[in-house]
């Protein structure tokens, strides 16, 4: 069947490539797209990213907008159009950043922060954390001058500053890490270590969910494409953003597999497909016709991350769990169902998708695996 306009899409991405800005264009293949694609300016196919690369310029951009006008829908998701690209204007890219204009009299950060940050190709989340918490001490403590110029005292007063404060310790490591980024891996000075005394992080345990209280969310959400986001999330063990990033080609009904592309810390990994979940998203994909994401809003645009959190907080009221229930206790729930159902350790950290087991291990703090063999001492003797 002929592709039509509605059908063909193309996803900017923003690069770097031997220090160069470009342009990164992912299109399914059509022969028409790909007769567009030669016009461009100098385009050329990288393989390391799997896709069309060009030079960063106005031009280009404009080119791009100009030639594939009326013939597919461009999804921008991963690229700054220099316009706010949601209601909060949140970045969308480092490259966001320089966009910026300063406001009462905020230091920015230097264009080196910013280009080793996409040289490493550090998430955004992580470069936005990072590029807040330096703009933050340059404010309060540069003050204008050389950075170079800032001794270690200073910083380590800095710091002592944001314990005084009350903020916790994630922040304070935040704001460490980020200076300790400039000096270190921008300037590439030597590793500094500051000795600070951190608030004490509470112990807290992941929340979790009994396996019933999950099945009566899918059970009694009745709209199929709500039903199948809950069902992936716990099924799979799924962030929230990674399950936004799933695409059509990423569900193989065949191996039963999930495959998460670029997960947290840019890693790929494989998860799980539940016999359970083969009909509905049949359903969902002949109802919606998804183009690209398995998940789509209105006129094929990405899926909101606000709109998954409403889904979970409406089913979680229908199946009349009293708790606050986030996206993100699904995966909580996956992990603990799993080591509670005995399977090892080490597998639920693949699926995971955690670096270390250390990561993994809180979910046996939480799991009631042979909890019914114990016998409560008030029970003793009755």
């Amino acid at each position: 069947m002929k592709s039509t306009t509605s059908q063909r899409q193309l996803t900017l991405k923003h690069l770097v490539i031997n220090n160069e800005r470009m342009i990164g264009i992912k299109f399914y293949p059509d022969k028409v797209i790909q007769a567009l694609i030669k016009t461009l300016d100098n385009p050329r196919w990288s393989n390391a990213y799997g896709m069309v690369v060009l030079a960063n310029t106005p031009e280009n951009l404009n080119a791009i907008f100009e030639k594939f006008k009326g013939v597919a829908w461009i999804d921008t998701r991963h690229f700054f159009i220099n316009k706010p690209v949601n209601k909060g204007n949140e970045p969308l890219s480092v490259d966001s950043f320089r966009q910026r204009k300063p406001k009462n009299g905020a230091s920015y950060v230097p264009e080196d922060f910013l280009e080793k940050l996409e040289i490493r190709r550090y998430s955004l989340n992580t470069a936005r954390a990072y590029i807040g918490h330096f703009e933050r001490f340059m404010t309060e403590v540069v003050k204008g001058r050389n950075l170079m110029s800032v001794g270690e005292h200073e910083i380590k007063s800095y710091l002592a500053q944001l314990v005084r404060q009350g903020l916790s310790e994630s922040y304070i490591k935040l704001s460490l890490n980020a200076i300790k980024f400039y000096y270190e891996v921008v300037k590439e000075m030597p590793n500094r270590f500051y000795t600070i005394h951190l608030p004490k992080k509470p112990d807290s345990l992941p929340k979790v969910l009994a396996k019933a209280d999950v099945l009566k969310m899918i059970d009694r959400t009745h709209n199929v494409k709500h039903r199948c986001i809950i069902s992936l999330l716990y099924s799979a063990g799924l962030r929230r953003q990674e399950l936004l990033n799933l695409e059509i080609g990423d569900i193989d009904s065949h191996r039963m597999t999930v495959t998460v592309r670029q997960g947290k810390g840019r890693k790929d990994r494989i998860s799980l497909l539940s016999t359970h979940l083969l009909t509905d998203p049949r359903v969902y994909y002949l109802a919606h016709r998804p183009k690209v994401y398995l998940f789509e809003g209105k006129e094929g645009m990405p899926y909101s991350s606000s709109s998954v959190r409403k889904i979970i907080l409406k089913a979680a009221k229908l199946a009349g769990i009293k708790q606050h229930v986030t996206p993100h206790m699904l995966r909580h729930s996956f992990a603990t169902h799993l080591l509670e159902a005995g399977t090892d350790l080490r597998y639920v950290q693949l699926l995971l998708g955690h670096t270390s087991s250390k990561t993994t291990e809180i979910y046996t703090h939480v799991a009631i695996k042979g909890f019914d063999q114990i016998k409560n001492p008030l029970d003793l003797g009755r």
